[in-house]
């Protein structure tokens, strides 16, 4: 039985496909839909076929259905035609002389429409693109002859004396049928640029200030149909953007006023469309009609045109803090009419702010004991052992439960290791006891009379707080949830209304960007596995479906519509035919920060044939998650736009080879990332890296301003300052905006005349580059902000980022890179940022202090970032953890023995 296999995972969820299986047997073709069996009689009418650009859809004329799918790679059309036909067919092998006369017809029908395929982009000097490629191979016709079956008949003197035709002509035709074309046509095209390099040099060397390097040039003069360009950090994107509208536009390749170049927002789009304009005016081409937008401007443009009435969008929902407010308004609204609302929204907010870890994962721990075991701090201000036992205090806490709690593990001199155990739970008034063990779950939850036992399972499928409550009631306690009870001071801090409603935004800008609606998210959270925290997902998803409704339900009252509905109703009536893309040439800026609708548009904007998409980014700089960003629309490029070509500019004009090796080396043990290897010409000038550590947090400040001193007495020293204003460029780069407190703020009185200080967020730093970099607050909790990636958002993304703290090490690279000379970083002792240990265990750098002494530290056994420090005490002079009290680690002090 011949089987063939619908898309893979990717290829559904690009083709909207189900998955399926086809099975031809002796007397019937099957269709196994997701498991549901289809079946029609071997006939040529049981089944049809309709081809498109790289996915074949199939119909099958079913016994109890008619039922289509789609997907099927066009490369396993032929063979499943043929397979098909040699069923119906099954005598046709045993005429091998007359298969191979109509063989050779319909080869010889072919090769003649490659050869007049490839002189017509030879008489019009193009690129023959990827795009013609596939369509031709699309309709190379299925033979009942394999290759080896052709040859086996043309080799044979009786048979060959049988066809009809020259023999040296049909053994041409057959060497060409059987020859590797695709590697024809890649030779082919690059024969093509070349020619085209010498053609136009001319233009090319004039069409930047700079020359351009092979790697521009080949980007530049590669018009596949889909081009994928992955630009290095300081690579020249934006010029070689530029040079090809320009090459385009000057070979008659495209008309100006079918060139769009889209910006991830408007300074970009300004920049870009300067950019434009000074090179063309500088090499004499007219410029008029070469666009730069935003996607959101060219969204409200095809809708305005399309519809008859271009739509409004609120600012609240363009800018971000403004959205946020409006957000709060909304939960504030949704509180004061539903008390449901109002206790699920606190309910989350303070007991289930934090995800549990996967199981088998390293467990939570906010500090550790004096004798090395972890603890979790609770609303209550208790310590337990573990996140697991601190939910469930927590819901006490919030439900009003009085409760007494013991620890669970214990030491075990025997092993000399502490032992996991259940932890324990009596509730006040009541004979009842509650044991719960953490890490592997068993098989169920159990309820007695007088105990409650429950386990990780119960827990991650919130089964646990059902029983529990339901335990409690038989007893006469009731609950009684309350956000304003009062927290110890020694309590845990909750998960403040900000950053929950944060959350939300970015939650919101996923699902409407994926074309999720509430249902499929809930679809999307019945498949999880079960060792994610279910219940979690679930809480948040009852809080998010409301808002949204009431989100949308403001922009209804406006009139208006959001940036996300934006892209994705003009890339509808693009796909629907509704509005005609004007545009041959749609060349996309930053695409590592695309969305899925930003996809979707590029998608649409180029779905005819002919079109071309110029996509340009780097997916180690992708830090726009929380706006709707999806690195996958990068790394996924095929799936998403087709096979074309992938480029790489890996030489960079910013960085001196040291940053660049170590700043490659740190982003890409994330293996989901493109690999590149980034080349430099910058010459080094100083360091390319310093780490610097203070006592505490208070002297940061100052040492940034006395680092900046030792700046200024290098320049006065003579050391020539970079730059049209003869000064040293200084970013300081804070993880946030509260980070902008360590500038000094006599900075401009201090080291004015020298150098010019400018504080930016990381992220806003991103396309902007100085000469010396100072990240000031590299602490642990800090940066990298380990709450970065809230699993919740796998529910509204189709590929959720799956390394730990992925964006946060994008984030810290485009920190990195944007230094043309040195990046200086700043840290507390004890508190050491885990991005900042890791590069100094890759030996990438050393810790010091100011004046250049090498720190050595001995790193605390109990915890992670902790060093042991000297301290006073009533007893004299002692050593422990520099965590405490977050770790009360103590070493040993070696004993006193008496002078006899």
């Amino acid at each position: 039985m011949t089987q063939y296999w619908g898309p893979s995972a990717q290829g559904q969820r690009i083709t909207q496909s189900p998955a399926w299986r086809l099975q031809l047997g002796a007397a019937q073709i099957t269709l196994d839909v997701d498991g549901h069996l289809h079946r029609a009689p071997l006939r040529a009418t049981s089944i049809t076929f309709k081809r498109g650009l790289f996915w074949t859809g199939l119909t099958l004329f079913a016994d109890d259905a008619t039922v289509h799918v789609d997907g099927l790679p066009n490369a396993q059309l032929g063979p499943l035609q043929a397979a098909l036909a040699q069923r119906l067919d099954p005598d046709a092998a045993d005429h091998p002389v007359q298969a191979m006369r109509e063989a050779l017809v319909v080869i010889g029908e072919w090769l003649d429409e490659a050869d007049a395929a490839l002189a017509q982009a030879d008489r019009q000097q193009r690129w023959f693109t990827t795009e013609h490629q596939h369509a031709l191979l699309q309709r190379r016709p299925a033979l009942a002859l394999d290759d080896e079956g052709l040859w086996a008949v043309f080799d044979d003197p009786d048979l060959r004396s049988q066809l009809p035709g020259d023999a040296s002509q049909i053994e041409d035709d057959l060497n060409r049928w059987c020859s590797d074309w695709p590697a024809a046509w890649k030779a082919r095209n690059a024969t093509h640029m070349q020619r085209e390099r010498a053609v136009a040099a001319s233009l090319l060397d004039r069409v930047e200030q700079r020359p351009l390097t092979d790697e521009q040039l080949q980007a530049v003069l590669c018009f596949d149909s889909r081009v994928l360009v992955v630009a290095a950090a300081g690579s020249g994107k934006t010029a070689t953007m530029v040079a090809k509208a320009a090459y385009a536009v000057d070979r008659g390749l495209v008309a100006a006023e079918q060139i769009v170049m889209l910006a991830f927002n408007k300074d970009a789009a300004s920049e870009l469309q300067q950019r434009a304009d000074q090179a063309f005016q500088r090499l004499g081409l007219d410029a008029e009609g070469v666009q730069a937008r935003t996607f959101h401007a060219l969204g409200r443009q095809i809708i305005g045109q399309a519809t008859g009435r271009f739509p409004t969008v609120p600012d609240w929902a363009v800018d971000a803090g403004q959205g946020l407010e409006r957000l709060a308004d909304l939960v504030d609204q949704l509180k004061d009419r539903s008390h449901a609302f109002r206790t699920q929204w606190d309910l989350f907010r303070l007991v289930f702010g934090r995800d549990l870890v996967t199981q088998g994962s390293a467990p939570i721990a906010d500090g550790w004991e004096a004798d090395g075991r972890g603890y979790v701090d609770t609303l209550n201000g208790e310590r337990v052992q573990d996140i697991e036992a601190c939910l469930i205090a927590d819901w006490l806490f919030y439900n009003g439960v009085g409760y007494r709690y013991e620890r669970g593990d214990h030491f075990d001199p025997g092993t000399d290791r502490h032992v996991a155990g259940a932890a324990s739970f009596h509730y006040t008034g009541t004979p009842l006891r509650h044991e719960h063990r953490s890490g592997a779950p068993e098989a169920t939850a159990r309820d007695r009379a007088d105990t409650l036992h429950t386990d990780s399972a119960a827990l991650r499928s919130g089964a646990l707080f059902e029983l529990l409550g339901q335990a409690l009631a038989r007893h006469g306690v009731l609950l009684d949830p309350n956000p304003d009870r009062a927290l110890p001071e020694s309590g845990a801090r909750p998960m403040p209304d900000a950053e929950l409603i944060a959350l939300v935004r970015t939650f919101i800008s996923h699902a409407k960007s994926n074309g999720l609606t509430v249902k499929d998210m809930a679809q999307r959270l019945r498949a999880l596995p079960e060792d994610q925290f279910k219940h979690r997902h679930r809480l948040f998803l009852a809080l998010a479906a409301p808002i949204l409704q009431g989100w949308d339900d403001a922009l209804a009252a406006e009139h208006a519509i959001d940036f996300e509905d934006m892209l994705n109703q003009a890339a509808e009536l693009l796909e629907q035919g509704r509005y005609a893309s004007p545009y041959q040439l749609v060349m996309a800026d930053e695409f590592q920060d695309a969305s899925r609708a930003r996809a979707r548009l590029c998608r649409a904007l180029v779905q005819a044939p002919g079109r071309h998409l110029f996509a340009v980014g780097d997916d180690w700089q992708s830090i726009n998650r929380f706006a709707g960003a999806d690195v996958s629309v990068m790394t996924g490029f095929v799936d998403w736009f087709g096979h074309g070509q992938v480029l790489k500019l890996e030489q960079t004009f910013r960085c001196p080879q040291a940053l660049c090796d170590v700043s490659s080396r740190f982003i890409s043990r994330n293996p989901a990332q493109i690999d590149k290897q980034v080349r430099s010409q910058t010459a080094a000038q100083g360091p390319a890296l310093l780490a610097f550590q203070v006592a505490n947090r208070d002297q940061l400040r100052d040492a940034v301003s006395q680092y900046l001193q030792q700046l200024q007495r290098q320049l006065l020293s003579g050391e020539r300052a970079p730059g049209r204003s003869g000064k040293l460029s200084v970013f300081v780069l804070g993880r946030y905006n509260a980070d902008r407190a360590f500038v000094p703020p006599d900075w401009q009185a201090r080291f004015g005349p020298q150098m010019e200080v400018r504080f930016l967020t990381a992220h806003r730093a991103k396309g902007a580059e100085a000469d010396v970099v100072i990240l000031p607050a590299m602490l642990e909790r800090s940066f990298p902000n380990t709450r970065a990636d809230d699993p919740v958002l796998a529910l509204a993304m189709p590929h959720a980022d799956t390394w730990p703290l992925g964006e946060e090490r994008r984030l810290f690279y485009v920190a990195l890179t944007r230094a043309r000379r040195t990046v200086a970083m700043f840290s507390v002792r004890g508190r050491r940022s885990a991005f900042l240990t890791e590069l100094v265990q890759d030996g990438a750098v050393q810790v010091t202090s100011l004046d250049g002494k090498r720190i050595q530290e001995q790193p605390c056994p109990a915890c992670d970032g902790g060093v042991i420090v000297q301290r006073s005490g009533a007893y004299g002079s002692f050593q422990s953890c520099s965590g405490y009290p977050r770790c009360q680690y103590k070493p040993r002090q070696p004993a006193v023995h008496a002078t006899p």
